[in-house]
């Protein structure tokens, strides 16, 4: 893939998911009966990563496996999608990082994650991975792997970058907010980083990417799960646009695990595909992918293909 055009990079995590269907999610030491159980791969990373390579654009992957049989499949993975896997290593004597995650009949979820392999991702792999810096349209970062990483990949790469801040941070640090041309995060995570009761309106969600852009964001998204999404950008910092999702009856909404990870695939796709369409061209077609992932079970599994 060398003497192509990169579309997306993706700098980040890849974890395999653990997935108990429940009738609701288990209150404080609480057992519940479960009644499905699903193994899939995930890691907002490598999530975000085939999201846009479904959708046709060239991508790459640069990550960390254990050297286990989690680590074997997923390597497989990420290949069966045709995604660039010349960077994601294998580390002995280290776990393939996982998440354990409940869904409820209702869609919700909550998710634990043991990062394994993935806390090893460094500046070194940023370096070795030059070539790929040097030639991708977009980048995309998330906050599941070491941060002085992703703030050396971010300040390597001269194209488009998103991060998409999650796990979020309530102090989180001017630079990474300063070196991404676009931070995308849901209300939840935004109302974390501005602090934020919560966010549950679309006057909310404006105040807090004023709050953002005030804190050293450029651009900013905050996604509103089935209200669509919100941006603003630190040129115009009091105009905000709102855009719409379609909308899922709640009995064809199955399951909502990774439909922020689809979202943010599908940007970066448009972002490197379409690069003259706008800003909110690029959210309403991000917002339709979203849509369809949470129609069916699993992570990447929901994701649609072009």
């Amino acid at each position: 893939m060398s003497d192509q055009q990169l579309d997306v990079l993706v700098f980040g995590s890849a974890i395999i998911d653990f997935i108990c269907y429940t009738p609701r999610l288990p209150r404080a030491g609480e057992t519940l009966h479960g009644h499905r159980f699903q193994q899939g791969y995930g890691g907002k990373g490598a999530n975000q990563c085939v999201a846009a390579a479904r959708l046709g654009s060239q991508t790459a992957l640069i990550a960390k496996l254990g050297d286990d049989s989690f680590g074997n499949d997923y390597r497989r993975q990420l290949q069966a999608e045709h995604i660039d896997v010349q960077h994601v290593q294998q580390l002995a004597g280290q776990t393939t990082g996982i998440a354990q995650i409940a869904v409820s009949d209702a869609g919700e979820n909550n998710i634990i994650i043991v990062v394994g392999a993935n806390n090893l991702l460094s500046v070194s792999d940023v370096s070795n991975a030059a070539e790929h810096f040097n030639r991708a349209k977009v980048l995309i970062c998330q906050l599941e792997t070491p941060l002085e990483a992703t703030l050396f990949a971010l300040r390597q790469f001269k194209g488009v970058s998103i991060v998409n801040a999650a796990p979020a941070l309530a102090e989180t640090p001017t630079a990474l907010l300063q070196q991404c041309s676009i931070l995308c995060v849901n209300e939840t995570e935004a109302a974390l980083m501005t602090g934020m009761s919560s966010i549950d309106t679309v006057s909310d969600a404006n105040n807090a990417i004023r709050r953002l852009i005030e804190l050293g964001a450029n651009t900013v998204i905050i996604t509103l799960g089935k209200f669509g999404a919100v941006c603003g950008k630190k040129e115009e910092p009091e105009k905000f646009e709102h855009v719409t999702a379609p909308q899922v009856p709640d009995n064809l909404v199955v399951d909502t695990t990774g439909a922020g990870d689809a979202f943010i695939g599908a940007l970066a796709h448009n972002l490197a595909k379409y690069p003259k369409n706008k800003l909110t061209q690029h959210i309403e077609a991000a917002c339709k992918i979203a849509s369809k992932s949470v129609q069916l079970p699993g992570t990447q599994a929901s994701f649609p293909h072009a």
